[in-house]
Order: C-alpha cells, then structure tokens, then sequence
C-alpha cells in the first residue's frame, strides 16, 4: 500500500464513494486500526459521502497511541491541511487545541446530547476541539468454559486471578494444552501500558500518578505492591512476549483460545462473539480485579476517542457535517451493534436494539462508574511527557530490570522535573 505524506508513518486507502462530480470536494479523515475499526469508520464516512456527494479519503493510523499523538502533533505543527478530520483521544485536547477550530457554532446545543463528563475531555477553555465519538473502558475477559471445568470463580482480586490462572494453565498444560497462558494484557512500553498501570495501582489504593491537584502521588508502598505482583506474572502466567503486546495482539491470543484471562476494551467483545470465532459462546467479562488490600477497589481505565476538524483543513465546514453525521445517534447505535462501540450518549445505553445485540451494555455502567483516568487533564500540554515517564518506569519493573521500590522514586523525581513551574 502507497505510503501518504502523514509522516510517512500512516497508510492510506483511497475510499471512493457518492457520484463524485466536479463540484464534489475530498474529505480526508484518520482511521483507527484496532479490530474492525478501520472498516467502521470507512463504511460510516462512505454513507456520508453518499448522502452529500462527496468523496472520501481514509488514512490508516498506526496502532501504537503514543506514535500516532507524535505524527499528528508534527503533522499539524506544520501547518499541513492534508487531513481534515482527526480522530483525538480523550487525553490530547489539552496539548493540540491549538491546531483545532471551535465546534460549538455549528452544533446548535446539541454536543449536550453526549456525557457531560465525556464531553468535558474535548472543551479546553471554552473551545470545543472535537466531538467524543466512542468511550472505552478496560474490562475483565475470562474462558467461562476454563473455569467451570475447574471449578472456579471469577476473581474478585488479582491475587485470586493470578492464582486461578496459573493452577487452569497448569492443569491444561499436565492435559497436552501446553499453548495456553494464564493472562495477557498490555505490556508493551507505550501508552496502553499506562492505562493497565493505573489500573493495577488504582486497584490496589495506590492512587493516580499525580492526583487532581497536581500532587504526585505515585511514590507509596500500594503501588510498589500493585507493579511487584504484575511483574510476577511475566514468564509465569503471562508470556515474556506480553512485554511488546499492544491490543490486537493480546485479542489474538485469547480469541484463539489461548489464555485463561484478558484483559482489553469492549470492542474485543463482538469479535469474539463472532461465528468464527473458536471461544464463541465460551467468555464472559467482568470488572478488573481489585486489589486485596484496605481501600481495594475494582477499576478499569476511562478512555475514548473523538472527532475534531483542523484549523488547516481546506474544507472545514464539509469536515463539520462528516464529524456531525459520525458522532451522531445512529451512527453511535449502528457502531454498538455491529462491532460493541461504546456510545458516548446515555440515551443509547437503554436503546432496546443495543441492548439485544450487545448484552454487555447492561452491565458497563458500574464498570464506567468505578473508572479511573489518566492524569491528562490536570497535566495539559505536559501529559504526554508524564505518560511516557510512567509507562517506561512501569516497563522496567515488569522486565526485571529495577524494583518498584527502585523505580517509583526514581519516577516521582522525574515527573517533578517535568512538573517543575506547574503543570
């Protein structure tokens, strides 16, 4: 596949869709790679094109956020109007309001048809800078056809997962099932390890890295204990290999059947469930474990991604309508069936349809209210610089390299230098 100009990092597929026409005007948008999440996206920005006579242009992100926040911030650092439309995460606004113009004019009240406190992600001084278009939430999967075969229960924390997933894998491998691991999650040095960190500390009461004030937190004994048993996985009941894994790759494993426990976001849930999937009807998913110890609480990641038009775009007001129709209602509702998206609105959550073809629903609403976030709105435009501090520091305990009680101070010294003026 040709290699764009978007850095010469992301791939793009050329969409042609509607009557074209001279009069029709090329929209440009980026396109998650996750799943089934760059043909979703490509068939939602096909039906608008249809429906307005336009063509479409898809680009290919790359699957690794931290990369991706490091093409876009050069890619529109200079000034490059090649892509109109941008998926955003929840935690980029603060650092690239800049290059984004001002949806509030065009979207007559009705960004408050969204969460309020999704929707907050995307206002930076007042400035709409994107429309959130999916929420994520990390969640628990687990072989239910494992654990009723050995009789045991969902783990309520992650010392009860680790043990019932190294006594299933080892039961399994004493069989002949000698591929099977006892957990995988996302291990590779980038910002999907962050979010299973703050999990993991977050459960065990050790806080949020800096708390909403500003004040570094990350340096205390809960979360020396939360890394110290996360690294204990690693070459025991999690491959070495976990080390490099991003999303799909721990999908992979565990749809092939492979691993007793994932954890991931909902969007693993309808390919999992799909009719040629070999754990069909043999997973269920639950919260994250909590940790056991005082002030324990079960806790997966608040994440999510929106849409937002570029203050270079050369066509922002047919941008406007494509990012309109994408993070509307039923392009929301079609995503949620079709492949489990979670809906940013709240009125989806009780749509009867969505209920029926992704009975996870029913169950997310606990699992979001027991969320935790990464600390990017109190960081601003300094997040990214304290994320990757994070996620390396973690990186170093879980391959052995330091100690938790090595590497937290060691972390705490650094976000203070990055910290240092404020954040």
């Amino acid at each position: 596949m040709e290699k764009r100009s978007l850095v010469g990092l992301i791939l793009g597929a050329l969409l042609m869709a509607g009557t074209g026409g001279a009069a029709a005007a090329e929209i440009t948008i980026t396109c998650g790679v996750a799943g089934t999440e760059f043909d979703l996206c490509k068939s939602g920005a096909e039906a608008w094109a249809k429906k307005t006579g336009n063509t479409i242009r898809a680009l290919r992100n790359v699957e690794d956020a931290s990369e991706l926040y490091g093409l876009f911030q050069q890619q529109l650092t200079s000034k490059s109007g090649e892509v109109d439309v941008y998926m955003l995460n929840n935690i980029w606004p603060g650092a690239l309001a800049g290059h984004f113009i001002d949806l509030k004019p065009y979207t007559k009240g009705s960004e408050a048809e969204h969460y309020p406190n999704v929707l907050a992600d995307y206002l930076v001084d007042g400035k709409l800078v994107g429309l959130p278009w999916y929420n994520d939430v990390g969640v628990l999967y687990y072989r239910k056809d494992l654990l009723e075969k050995y009789g045991k229960q969902v783990p309520k924390t992650w010392e009860e997962l680790t043990q019932t997933a190294q006594s299933i894998m080892d039961a399994e491998h004493a069989a002949g099932n000698d591929k099977l691991w006892g957990y995988v999650f996302q291990g590779k040095a980038y910002e999907g390890l962050s979010c299973n960190a703050i999990e993991w500390i977050d459960a065990f009461g050790g806080g949020t890295v800096i708390d909403r004030k500003g004040k570094i937190t990350v340096n205390n004994a809960n979360a020396a204990k939360a890394l110290s048993l996360a690294a204990s996985w690693v070459g025991k009941i999690s491959p070495e290999g976990v080390l490099g894994y991003a999303e799909e790759e721990t999908r992979g494993i565990f749809q092939t059947g492979n691993a007793v426990f994932l954890r991931n976001w909902p969007y693993v849930w309808a390919l999992a469930s799909s009719d040629d999937s070999p754990i069909k009807g043999k997973f269920g998913v639950a919260a994250l474990p909590r940790g056991d110890v005082e002030g324990g609480k079960p806790t997966g990641n608040i994440g999510g991604w929106g849409l937002g038009v570029s203050e270079y775009s050369g066509n922002k007001e047919l941008a406007v309508d494509l990012v309109l129709y994408l993070t509307g209602a039923a392009e929301q509702k079609r995503r949620a069936i079709s492949n489990s998206f979670l809906p940013t609105r709240p009125a989806l959550f009780e749509d009867a349809d969505i209920l029926k073809a992704v009975p996870l629903f029913a169950s997310i609403g606990p699992i979001v209210q027991n969320g935790v976030a990464l600390p990017s709105t109190v960081t601003g435009a300094k997040y990214n610089q304290v994320s990757a501090a994070f996620w390396e520091s973690v990186h170093s305990v879980l391959e052995g390299s330091e100690t938790p009680e090595d590497a937290l101070p060691e972390l705490e010294a650094t976000l203070s230098k990055i910290g240092r003026g404020g954040w």
